[in-house]
């Protein structure tokens, strides 16, 4: 019997660009996939970080999930593997409408479990319990589980967390999360902390979406050159304040043109089952504008989360920001790390 009946609300980082020091912290892998939160019982659950309900699109779990013993919950996150390192975008095509496709897929590209936490053990809450115990009480349950569950790892070495950020990348890994050993566990607050990845590169402005208020811009839709000389949408900046906003499309009215982004490469996308309906529609600039921006991960040819501008660039030459600008990740696979 488990302590709780309605959903949890996972417990939630806030992120910064330097990790935490001293004694009490520990640090785990940040791994790029679903959060989830698995129920055992009679009817196994796997529910997102919003409550929804996950088990319907990947059935080949329902086994897993009935390993757990009685009693338990856990928090972790649901992924798909691929050649070493996790794939968000196989992921994503796990969310799919139709159950013949989501049971080919079950075949095609099966998932697994991550998990980090345990909020419940033999039917009693573990929220209230200091970090170490949970993560003692975790192991002991990870004992029982099967090959389809991954148990991340932890440290409490600084120097060994250093090397994980620089090492697991490579793995599917964006990141490490740092907690502290006391810590109980907090529903829906940011306790813990996310130190994450943060590069730099020059990309080209191909072309900017409207902003909702249909005054100012939106986003900037940014490229890098492939080798054959197209213009590659790797992905939008939108970090402006409303004045900004205003004075970014008066400058970039003036650069309208029919076209920017290469045929054979990708281009900014249309309205898909991600997208609930918004407005996706852009308009093309000529491909001459530069600018600076941040990222912290790449997800194939593409930024994963949206970029932060940080400066115009009147000074680089759009021919110069090639794809071979970006720092691809190397070290070891991913069950290399989990074992």
């Amino acid at each position: 019997m488990l302590p709780f009946t309605d959903p949890i609300k996972p417990m939630k980082a806030r992120v910064r660009e330097t990790p935490p020091e001293g004694p009490g912290w520990v640090y785990e892998p940040k791994w790029d996939g679903f959060r989830m939160i698995a129920w055992a019982g009679e009817k196994p659950r796997l529910e997102s970080r919003n409550g929804k309900d996950l088990l319907r699109y990947f059935p080949e779990l329902i086994p897993s999930l009935a390993e757990m013993p009685a009693g338990t919950l856990l928090d972790g996150e649901v992924v798909v593997v691929g050649d070493g390192t996790t794939d968000f975008d196989a992921l994503q095509m796990r969310i799919h409408p139709a159950e013949s496709r989501i049971n080919r897929l079950a075949d095609e590209t099966p998932a697994s479990l991550i998990v980090f936490d345990v909020l419940a053990h033999d039917g009693a809450s573990m929220l209230d319990h200091p970090y170490e115990e949970r993560r003692r009480r975790l192991e002991r349950t990870y004992a029982h589980l099967g090959d389809r569950w991954h148990l991340t790892p932890v440290t409490s070495e600084i120097v060994e967390a250093r090397r994980w950020f620089e090492e697991f990348e490579a793995a599917g890994c964006d990141g490490i999360i740092c907690k502290q050993t006391d810590q109980p566990y907090v529903e829906d607050k940011r306790n813990w902390i996310k130190w994450k990845h943060r590069r730099t590169v020059d990309c080209v402005v191909g072309g900017y979406r409207i902003h909702k208020d249909g005054d100012k811009i939106g986003s900037l839709l940014l490229g890098l050159y492939t080798e054959d000389g197209q213009l590659h949408f790797i992905g939008h900046c939108s970090g402006f304040t409303n004045q900004d906003r205003v004075e970014i499309l008066r400058q970039f009215e003036q650069l309208r043109t029919d076209d920017s982004f290469g045929d054979e490469v990708r281009r900014p996308g249309a309205e898909s089952r991600w997208t609930g309906g918004k407005d996706l529609s852009w308009i093309a600039v000529e491909p001459g504008v530069v600018i600076e921006i941040s990222y912290d991960q790449l997800q194939g040819g593409r930024f994963r989360h949206a970029t932060r501008f940080l400066r115009w660039r009147p000074d680089k030459d759009a021919a110069e920001c090639t794809m071979d600008q970006l720092e691809r990740p190397s070290g070891v696979g991913f069950d290399d790390v989990v074992g």
